[in-house]
């Protein structure tokens, strides 16, 4: 069985302080993909992931972004989208960069997020899989339905929402060129990660007053689906739950929206066909109270009988 974990875990220090270091050694997972690591290379805390390989791509915006990989054994290969990626052995200081391989032709529409942080993906040594994390653009709302007083920012005339769906067409194919060549080679695919979108009312609990929100639009959905079928990326966690709301992954930490659950699932693994017909349980680590949060998310993690 290869337990197989996304964590959106919003700052490894902050999250190391609140307890990753014993989430990571309680759940043994095979492999975790992370995002929004949020840590300059030379400042990632001592310790912090375990006796696991790392890669990671920290990106150029200080304290933003940042995905990585952990893995047991040190990955067949390492792919981004250009920037340099730290890859260190477990126990390993150095803090080197190395430049992996790129990850093909980029779509012209991502090159303006390559040294963002956003992707990276490993094939596994021990396994025929290759893995990808992923942190999607938040992005805003269109220009036409921005009322300035009634948002948290000033209105940008729909700029961060432009961004954003620039990012999801260049990704699109992007993920139809990564699948496509990781099957040609004998491996499945899967990509997990922070998606910043709720593909249904299944996914976020207040629905109702969320169709004019940032990731529940009606754009945003409709290029969920047209990303998902039978026949190219399913989402797993959906096909073993298909008739409960949530299990919701992401709260806001302003007032009581964990305590009463009031949530989006917006994280997810995504794996082709065969990958996602041998997966057994797929579990979202909601922690008991508000006080035992290691981050605004919660860890997607799902058993894979390879």
């Amino acid at each position: 069985m290869l337990r197989v974990a996304t964590f959106n875990v919003n700052g490894i220090r902050a999250t190391q302080r609140r307890g990753f270091d014993d989430w990571l050694r309680r759940r043994e997972v095979d492999v975790a993909a992370l995002q929004e690591v949020r840590c300059p290379v030379p400042l990632l805390p001592s310790g912090a992931f375990a006796d696991y390989h790392l890669a990671y791509d920290a990106g150029q915006l200080a304290g933003r972004n940042g995905v990585a990989v952990l893995t047991r054994e040190q990955p067949a290969a390492i792919r981004s989208w250009g920037a340099g990626v730290l890859v260190r052995a477990p126990g390993d200081a150095h803090v080197e960069l190395s430049e992996p391989a790129e990850s093909g032709p980029l779509a012209r529409e991502l090159k303006a997020f390559a040294t963002e942080g956003r992707y990276l993906e490993v094939d596994l040594a021990d396994q025929p899989l290759t893995v990808a994390s992923l942190y999607l653009p938040e992005g805003g709302l269109p220009a036409e339905l921005q009322v300035p007083g009634r948002m948290r920012e000033a209105p940008d005339g729909g700029a961060k929402f432009e961004r954003k769906m620039r990012f999801l067409a260049g990704f699109a194919r992007h993920l139809t060129r990564a699948r496509r060549t990781a099957l040609a080679s004998g491996r499945e695919f899967l990509v997990m990660g922070d998606f910043n979108v709720a593909r249904s009312r299944q996914d976020l609990k207040n629905w109702r007053t969320s169709n004019r929100s940032e990731g529940f639009l009606p754009q945003e959905r409709e290029w969920f689906d047209s990303i998902l079928s039978p026949r190219s990326l399913v989402d797993v966690q959906r096909a073993l739950h298909p008739d409960v709301d949530g299990p919701y992954s992401w709260w806001s930490w302003l007032g009581n929206a964990f305590t009463n659950d009031t949530g989006w699932r917006i994280d997810y693994h995504l794996a082709s066909p065969r990958l996602a017909k041998v997966a057994r349980s797929a579990v979202t680590d909601r922690e008991p109270t508000a006080s035992e949060r290691l981050s605004d998310h919660a860890a997607v993690v799902v058993d894979y009988d390879l």
